[in-house]
């Protein structure tokens, strides 16, 4: 079966994490995404190594596609850049717009080339604003949104482990790039897709922004323990940890009666999920009491019998043998050169009932692809020879 995005060639002069992912989801629907690195590989190529070649946060965001060493600064790599672009319907960078022009990855540029070129664009404070042209991370993004200081103890702020304002940054950029592509086909004329670090962390943290500009709260972070709605908190029990997440009346209620304490119901600190959010502490100190008196398992099947959500904290070791991980067939097993067993690595994320996605091809190794693709752009064995000697692929 065809990919949707069978026909559509991507360059991806992405890094690290958000155009990579970007990218890779493409590529996963059926597009051709082109990976183009630096000579000795990219920096993100090493992040989480797993052999000389490979790191763990390349493979889960490069599958699919294939691989071409370039330096577009050098002369001779400027024209293997244009003959890319003439090529291409997508261009994915992640870098700083006042960059791209060096490497003539601006869309004047790209657009002069190939007048329907689409642009993706992933950086850390957009385009517009006094921080356009500043580097950032996840972690920069995490800091200014809010979200550091909302998260672990009051006093303490912390930064979440997983980088989820890259990966969100990424799918996002997926989105507005077929978005783009669809709107080109009643145009005919491509556009700029913009995403960035900070406005999708402001996403994620705007309904406690709305609420800090209306009712000045000045909310404080409280651990796992969420600001409405309880019992909502991480608990220990007798052989490891559980996150129990109640919100709304009824739910409440089915804790109430799990407990056999009615009396719960009549307090007036206990109303509704604000004010049970507001003295949620009280209902921790209760709910961890319950949980200490049990297993994990036993909280768990305790609260699914009363309709009550909840999950046991899983090592990434337990991820990998859960029943669910297993059952949904969420990792795909893909063979890496130098590593003795298949690599697990996490499907498309978003099933298509009828043009489902998927892993087809494992990761490429460095400029795995280089000679097969320039032979396509009419460079002959003598030409890719000489730019090999000029580093410049």
């Amino acid at each position: 079966m065809s990919g949707v995005l069978e026909g559509i060639r991507v360059l991806d002069f992405g890094r690290y994490v958000a155009g990579p992912q970007c990218a890779s989801l493409l590529a996963d629907f059926g597009a051709e995404v082109i990976r183009i690195e630096k000579i000795d590989g990219s920096e993100d190529r090493y992040v989480a190594p797993l052999t000389e070649e490979y790191g763990a946060h390349y493979i889960h965001n490069n599958r699919n596609k294939l691989g071409l060493t370039l330096n577009p600064t050098k002369p001779d790599g400027k024209e293997v850049t244009r003959r890319l672009i003439e090529t291409a319907d997508v261009v994915v960078v992640n870098m700083p717009y006042h960059a791209l022009p060096a490497m003539g990855l601006d869309y004047d540029s790209l657009k002069a080339i190939k007048p329907d070129i689409i642009l993706t664009t992933c950086s850390a404070f957009g385009s517009k604003g006094p921080f356009a042209e500043k580097l950032g991370f996840d972690g920069v993004a995490q800091a200014m949104s809010g979200n550091m200081y909302l998260t672990g103890h009051e006093g303490e702020p912390m930064k979440n482990f997983g980088p989820y304002v890259d990966y969100s940054t990424g799918m996002l950029c997926a989105l507005g790039t077929v978005l783009a592509l669809y709107e080109r086909k009643a145009s005919g004329v491509g556009q700029i897709v913009e995403g960035a670090l900070l406005n999708t962390a402001m996403t994620i943290t705007n309904p406690v922004v709305i609420e800090q500009a209306v009712l000045n709260l000045n909310r404080v972070s409280t651990g796992s323990r969420a600001p409405t709605g309880a019992p909502a908190d991480a608990f220990q029990t007798k052989d490891n940890w559980v996150m129990v997440q109640s919100i709304g009346n009824p739910l409440f209620k089915r804790w109430v009666d799990l407990m056999g304490e009615p009396e719960w119901l009549q307090d007036p600190r206990f109303v509704d999920d604000n004010a049970r959010g507001a003295n949620g502490a009280v209902i921790s100190e209760r709910m961890a009491r319950w949980c200490a008196e049990r297993t994990a398992q036993e909280v768990l099947d305790q609260l699914e019998a009363a309709g009550i959500p909840g999950g046991e904290v899983l090592s990434p070791q337990q991820v990998l043998e859960h029943p669910q991980v297993k059952g949904a067939g969420m990792l795909v097993d893909v063979n890496i050169p130098g590593i003795d067993k298949p690599v697990p690595v996490m499907d498309t994320p978003i099933a298509l009932s009828r043009t489902p996605g998927g892993i087809k091809t494992q990761p490429p190794a460095l400029g795995e692809h280089t000679d097969s693709l320039l032979k396509s752009l009419n460079y002959s064995d003598e030409e890719i020879a000489d730019l090999r000697s000029k580093r410049v692929v």
